[in-house]
């Protein structure tokens, strides 16, 4: 045509005003299970024997499903595309187009169908076909399932486990998880995160533990110092309280010794009666004749203002404030072979006494004149009568008396004599009733209360 406007021919044969089309880059389209050959025969066409109800063959089948939004059919046969199966709306536009010339038919495209995730048909096999030929895959149309973009969540199970749905979809099914398989993983992961710290009892408070140990070291260093010094304190006092008794109960306990048979230079214990020397004694208070050991204390109360009898007196307790003791020679009888021994107490010699002591005068404001020998006896040392309370003991040896000594036995000529030992002599350890050990010095001169012993005659 000689016109100016531009114009061009469609396939069909009809001319059209304008530039032709630019034909448009085709979309990649997804391929299917190949036709097989039909010979001609409308029969074994699949397909298109369904549309005209031409029964087909039996050897294969497709199922068919709607088609949304179908394109229409326009040209000849050769020209169409057949769609079966239901489209999503995200899946590819499956068209025919042809670009040669009119007449010149197009290849046709089936699909059907669900696709998988690259978008190809999915093969599924539905079993045995009817007719007893071969089985064949049979290609399952229906509405395919969405492509779900990768969202990098985590779940239980594999892709593909579960229950399918109506469509060939799994099943989402809500519900607890596998309680047992998820906690033992989870215990294990936190047990060797090395990210997590795990906290045992020993981070909760404990005294001991935030007590400065430098403190405690030191308390108990000085609870152990004051217990061992507790120790020797109540030993000590108990020994100042008990040591006299025990020292007279260890001389109750040595054994008496024979002189016939005692030898020079052996120490002994010997037991008999009291014979008087050549200076006999005489009793500062009560005045008891020929007495061969004496002794007078005055002791004196202290109360809370009252004076002190003594630089070491303490208040509430009965101090001394004065003494008088003396002992002279004396010769002892032995109660076993009745020989007469010298017993050597004076001219300086050393003894230690144990002679127990009776109360003469209790003293106090009541009765303060209604004893004048007391008076006198005072004024005879010099010694005040004030008002304090003040009590007289007085013990003594007199002759007849029983006493025992201990000594050293030694034989001069036909003198036998007693004589104080060189060194001191040790009493030893008493455990059993926590005396510590005490040591006797000189001749020990042991001789109970004499007001309450019968005296022998001599």
């Amino acid at each position: 045509m000689g016109s100016r406007f531009p114009s061009h021919q469609l396939s069909n044969g009809l001319y059209v005003s304008g530039r032709p089309e630019q034909p448009k880059e085709r979309p990649p389209t997804m391929s299917s299970a190949a036709m097989p050959y039909t010979g001609g025969d409308i029969k074994k066409s699949g397909e298109l024997g369904k549309m005209f109800d031409i029964p087909m063959d039996g050897s294969r089948s497709r199922k068919s499903g709607p088609i949304n939004n179908a394109p229409s059919r326009t040209g000849s046969f050769g020209g169409v595309g057949s769609h079966s199966g239901q489209l999503m709306p995200n899946a590819v536009n499956r068209s025919v187009s042809s670009a040669g010339a009119p007449g010149s038919t197009s290849l046709k495209k089936t699909n059907s169908g669900p696709l998988n995730r690259h978008g190809e048909p999915m093969k599924k096999s539905s079993g045995p076909q009817p007719g007893g030929t071969a089985a064949v895959s049979r290609q399952n149309s229906g509405p395919l399932p969405p492509v779900l973009p990768t969202t990098g969540l985590i779940t239980s199970g594999p892709i593909s486990s579960g229950p399918l749905n109506s469509s060939g979809a799994p099943r989402k099914v809500s519900g607890p998880l596998d309680c047992a398989g998820s906690v033992k993983s989870h215990t294990v992961s936190m047990v060797h995160n090395q990210a997590i710290t795990n906290l045992s009892q020993e981070e909760e408070y404990s005294f001991h533990r935030s007590f400065p140990k430098p403190i405690l070291w030191a308390m108990i260093l000085l609870f152990v110092m004051g217990f061992i010094a507790g120790g020797f304190i109540l030993v000590f006092t108990w020994n100042t309280c008990w040591g006299r008794r025990a020292i007279t109960g260890f001389i109750a306990r040595y054994p008496d010794a024979e002189l016939r048979t005692a030898r020079n230079g052996q120490f002994v214990k010997v037991s008999g009666v009291v014979t008087c020397g050549n200076v006999p004694l005489e009793s500062s208070f009560q005045k008891v004749p020929r007495c061969v050991y004496t002794s007078t204390s005055l002791l004196e109360y202290r109360g809370w203002d009252s004076k002190a009898a003594n630089p070491t007196h303490r208040r509430f307790t009965w101090g001394l404030r004065s003494v008088e003791r003396h002992v002279v020679d004396f010769y002892i009888s032995d109660f076993q072979s009745g020989l007469r021994a010298l017993v050597k107490t004076g001219y300086g010699a050393k003894v230690t006494p144990y002679v127990d002591e009776s109360v003469v005068v209790d003293i106090n404001q009541t009765n303060r004149d209604m004893s004048p020998e007391f008076v006198r006896w005072l004024r005879e040392r010099n010694l005040s009568s004030d008002d304090r309370i003040m009590r007289l003991k007085e013990g003594y040896i007199k002759e007849g008396s029983t006493v025992s000594i201990m000594g050293i036995v030694q034989r001069n000529e036909n003198v036998l004599m007693i004589v104080p030992p060189p060194e001191p002599i040790a009493t030893g350890c008493q455990w059993t009733k926590c005396i510590l050990p005490a040591s006797l010095e000189g001749i020990v001169l042991r001789c109970e209360d004499t007001s309450k012993v019968d005296v022998i005659p001599v």
